[in-house]
């Protein structure tokens, strides 16, 4: 039987002059003249990838797809279009995302993950719905460096991020600091692995080690206002957050690490740069 969208072994069955037809004589699959291999004679087993071309015809192709049916991958958005963008999967037909699978909309020249499945028609198509199709990550441990993508952003939960671009990661709603988007590439470190597997991410490092982070950050924005601030470390957490992308105890270390530094002064109603 042949499948669409996967990797499979097919026999020779039938020489043209435009290819040659693979699989048997009742169910068969035009495999292009110019990606026959030499000397490939009848009964020969060759192993292609199996899709529709722009015809909506099956068609066979010795190419080495970037994703196959049902697994996730990360590919460029190479046109958009009121129905849908198209996905550059390293074949000669582009992969169709119809707009009502998108998360968030996408851009031409943008990376995205998606799946790949086979819609009601039997076409091969791209869906950002990935979540159920993610694995549990193998190995990490708490610390543990990561690399990923950010999927999709839910402001009640946080931010959800294919880690190696195929397994479970969120980083929190409280770890979540400045303006993450979908799309985004974003790398920090484990701060616990769930019992199935699932990752919780922070973009930041262990509280020593950010603390000079954060002074610097703080110095840069007393900078940019005009060496001054019109609040202190007793300001509420959602304006210092929405100023300086910090939680409020690490505004407090980072004022404290600057006070003892010499660097700032403190007043009843501001903070102002030496």
């Amino acid at each position: 039987m042949i499948e669409i969208g996967k990797k499979q072994c097919l026999n020779v069955v039938k020489e043209t002059d435009f290819g040659v037809y693979l699989g048997t004589e009742e169910e068969k699959v035009l495999l292009p003249k110019k990606q026959v291999p030499q000397d490939v004679q009848i009964g020969d087993a060759l192993e292609v990838f199996v899709y529709r071309d722009s015809e909506d015809r099956l068609i066979a192709t010795v190419k080495e797809p970037l994703i196959a049916l049902g697994t996730v991958a990360c590919l460029k958005v190479k046109e958009t279009t009121p129905i849908g963008a198209f996905l550059d999967w390293g074949l000669e037909k582009d992969l169709f995302l119809p707009f009502k699978e998108q998360v968030y909309k996408v851009r031409a020249g943008e990376s995205c993950m998606v799946m790949l499945y086979v819609d009601k028609s039997g076409r091969l198509c791209a869906t950002m719905k990935i979540y159920n199709h993610l694995l549990p990550a193998p190995g990490y441990e708490k610390d543990d460096r990561f690399t990923g993508i950010v999927y999709e952003v839910k402001p009640e939960m946080g931010a959800l991020v294919a880690v190696d671009f195929r397994y479970h990661g969120m980083i929190p709603k409280n770890e979540l600091y400045g303006n993450i988007k979908p799309g985004e590439i974003v790398g920090g470190r484990v701060i616990k692995v769930r019992a199935d597997g699932k990752l919780d991410l922070s973009l930041r490092e262990k509280s020593y080690l950010q603390m000079d982070e954060d002074a610097k950050r703080l110095i840069a924005y007393l900078e940019q206002c005009g060496g001054k601030i019109p609040f202190t470390d007793k300001a509420s957490p959602d304006l210092i957050r929405a100023k300086t992308g910090m939680s409020k105890n690490e505004f407090k270390r980072a004022v404290g690490r600057l006070l003892k530094e010499g660097k700032i002064e403190i007043t009843p109603e501001c903070i102002v740069k030496k």
